[in-house]
């Protein structure tokens, strides 16, 4: 069975076509899974049309319900009328809407269980907003569909580093007021267990940064490693997770040490964004801790390179393949807890059942 995978069209003003666009020219993706775009037709080939002569070839099967993807096809779902304003490189509130527009509608059919993954173009964060969007990007309107009242995980994922953070996408000043024991715990279980269930890690080794310079130095330039993080990794570990630290994160990144775990939580977003993008820009962007399956490009809508046929569509790749490869762990793990041995428990009352031994 192949995955039917939603992709959002992103900011029709940014990268976001492109990247798309760019992605699905690799023929293997029709071969492991069924890719439909929530966008509009017209708009892709004008993005199309600014690109190279294998991409304006790309052909679309547009289609009303993702249950009709055709298999060895890109499927495109009309989520925005044809005469929706297209200005490459500028924010728009047109170009908000229709963001809003794809996400809903693929987030409707994820839900309806009609596609099996979501891979999101980058959005702008300020021309989306609206009364049916009030969030700070899609991590967190995700959390707000699908986690049913619970918290999700905003994680990096890059060949050489993991990186899951306290705090997404908050003010600077407000993150030591979000820095407390329950939610660094509460993050540290998301992660182990998503380290478990869809990186098959049986151990997983996690570090855990520190908030202040130097990890506040003994309480000298900050209280908060000794009087919270510390005390929540000490909770950690005795509620059996393998999680070290806190750690400076300056010398951590700076001696490599990342390179002995298998995720690292930092604080906020920059302390573990910029290290993180500074290693690989081609990383992906999987929101961990939801039943859902959803990744993304780790950049933004770039509208600086906005149809200059300059976008680099590695990340992008990156996350469609990361979610067709997250599809097929969770279903091996499906698989492997159906029909489990019923549990006995032996008793000095209870009888050995008599197996008839092997004979030569």
């Amino acid at each position: 069975m192949k995955p039917t995978i939603a992709i959002t069209a992103g900011d029709i003003n940014g990268v976001g076509y492109e990247i798309l666009l760019k992605g699905l020219e690799d023929n293997h993706i029709l071969e492991i899974c069924k890719p439909v775009i929530y966008g509009n037709a017209k708009i892709a080939k004008q993005h199309a049309a600014l690109m190279d002569d294998e991409v304006k070839k790309l052909s679309f099967t547009v289609i009303k319900d993702a249950a009709d993807a055709i298999d060895g096809k890109i499927s495109l779902i009309t989520c925005y009328p044809d005469d929706t304003p297209l200005q490459i490189g500028v924010s728009t509130p047109e170009a908000g809407k229709a963001s809003l527009a794809s996400l809903e509608r693929a987030s409707q059919d994820l839900k309806a269980g009609k596609v099996q993954g979501l891979v999101t173009a980058p959005i702008n964060k300020e021309n989306i907003q609206s009364e049916q969007f009030r969030f700070s990007g899609h991590t967190e309107y995700l959390t707000k569909q699908f986690a049913q009242g619970g918290d999700s995980l905003m994680m990096m994922v890059s060949d050489c580093m993991r990186v899951a953070l306290v705090c997404n996408h908050v003010p600077l000043r407000q993150v030591p007021e979000m820095i407390t024991e329950e939610r660094i715990i509460n993050k540290l279980h998301t992660l182990d267990k998503t380290l478990r269930d869809d990186f098959t890690i049986e151990k997983p080794r996690i570090a855990v940064l520190a908030l202040n310079p130097h990890a506040g130095d003994n309480g000298l330039i900050g209280t908060e490693e000794q009087e919270i993080i510390r005390p929540a990794v000490m909770k950690a570990v005795d509620e059996g997770l393998c999680v070290f630290g806190p750690y400076s994160a300056d010398g951590f990144f700076g001696a490599g040490r990342y390179v002995h775990f298998d995720a690292v939580l930092a604080m906020y977003h920059d302390q573990g964004l910029i290290p993180f993008k500074s290693l690989d820009m081609n990383g992906v962007n999987f929101t961990a801790g939801l039943d859902i399956i959803r990744t993304s490009p780790d950049h933004g809508t770039a509208y600086d390179l906005a149809g200059k046929n300059q976008a680099n569509p590695t990340s992008f790749r990156h996350a469609l393949y990361m979610a067709i490869d997250l599809w097929r762990t969770r279903e091996e793990n499906k698989e492997l807890k159906k029909n489990p041995l019923e549990i006995v428990e032996i008793t000095s009352n209870h009888k050995r059942p008599d197996f008839p031994l092997p004979t030569e």
